[in-house]
């Protein structure tokens, strides 16, 4: 390769912040790197997101036994992505949680994704030598599902397409506050290769109906008050369509993948360039964009040697 990829020589460690966003409801964030939530019912605990490995997992837990003693019971995982689930073993929890469609993307190409995103970012992989193996949902809903923590209703649904097939966000009703997984994003970029252009918008916009008080977003600040929800929204819906516009204007003349790239970089670097993650994300996003413009509906899957590929590709 001519160079690296962006993230393989991001080694920062990044500064992890712990906000209540609602009465018992905790967003815990590290600078754009993935977010995890806490749901604290009257008896139990449940977790969103089990972060990338056993080892990153338990930073969560320390942040956790700093607000609560209660046991961890649940967690809810909102896609199959391996950043998000290889680190579940160390919550010991009865109840995984994942849309039908997510399980069948394990199935699928969870693997493929582990091995692709381990070389592709590997800080996010700290000791990823006790990751026991692929993550397996207990529990799989297809709409929505309702699990009550003591008397804390917490509705799990799938709203829509949009960073994967099966993407699912959390909604807690008794303080209006939503997880959003990577469906949502702050001042860092969507990672859209395995994503739906055409979908996101209306998925954000289901997210945008049920006008709740915070959102705890899967990259970037905790995001509190109705100003900085809709704020974070629309950023994410900007990132979406500036990515995929230029792509199917260069699709559409039948144009190469490298010059869907050049057309990306030059409406996105002056709006998102100082995102989180933005350099790495967009080789994969503007590869996506290039194959849903020209009506390879659903993602291809990511391996080492496509990655590879796409990136020499990219740099001619």
């Amino acid at each position: 390769m001519a160079k690296a990829f962006a993230s393989q020589g991001d080694m920062t460690e990044k500064t992890i912040t712990f906000d209540e966003i609602g009465e018992g409801l905790w967003a815990f964030t590290a600078e754009g790197d993935p977010n995890s939530g806490v749901i604290i019912g009257d008896d139990s605990v449940m977790i969103v997101e089990a972060q990338a490995t056993p080892r990153l997992a338990e930073k969560v837990i320390e942040k956790v036994r700093t607000v609560t003693d209660k046991p961890i019971t649940h967690l809810v995982l909102t896609h199959y992505h391996a950043v998000r689930v290889l680190g579940a073993s160390a919550y010991g929890t009865d109840q995984i949680i994942m849309s039908d469609t997510a399980r069948g993307m394990v199935a699928e190409r969870g693997q493929e994704d582990w091995d692709s995103e381990f070389q592709r970012f590997p800080r996010l992989f700290e000791g990823h030598e006790s990751i026991p193996g692929l993550t397996w949902p207990t529990t799989t809903f297809s709409d929505s599902m309702t699990v009550y923590l003591g008397s804390r209703r917490v509705d799990i649904k799938h709203l829509g397409r949009a960073h994967t097939a099966g993407d699912a966000v959390i909604h807690v009703p008794d303080q209006n506050v939503m997880f959003t997984g990577d469906i949502v994003e702050y001042h860092s970029a969507c990672y859209c290769g395995d994503g739906y252009f055409g979908d996101w918008g209306g998925t954000l916009d289901a997210i945008k109906a049920y006008d709740v008080d915070a959102i705890a977003p899967g990259r970037g600040d905790a995001l509190v008050g109705s100003e900085m929800v809709n704020k974070a929204i629309e950023s994410t819906r900007d990132f979406v369509d500036s990515t995929y516009r230029p792509a199917a204007r260069v699709a559409a003349r039948g144009g190469s993948l490298k010059e869907a790239w050049d057309a990306v970089r030059a409406e996105c670097d002056p709006k998102f360039s100082d995102y989180a993650i933005y350099e790495h994300c967009l080789p994969f996003n503007v590869a996506r964009a290039h194959d849903e413009a020209r009506g390879i509906a659903h993602p291809r899957i990511w391996t080492d040697k496509r990655d590879i590929e796409m990136w020499e590709a990219l740099q001619g």
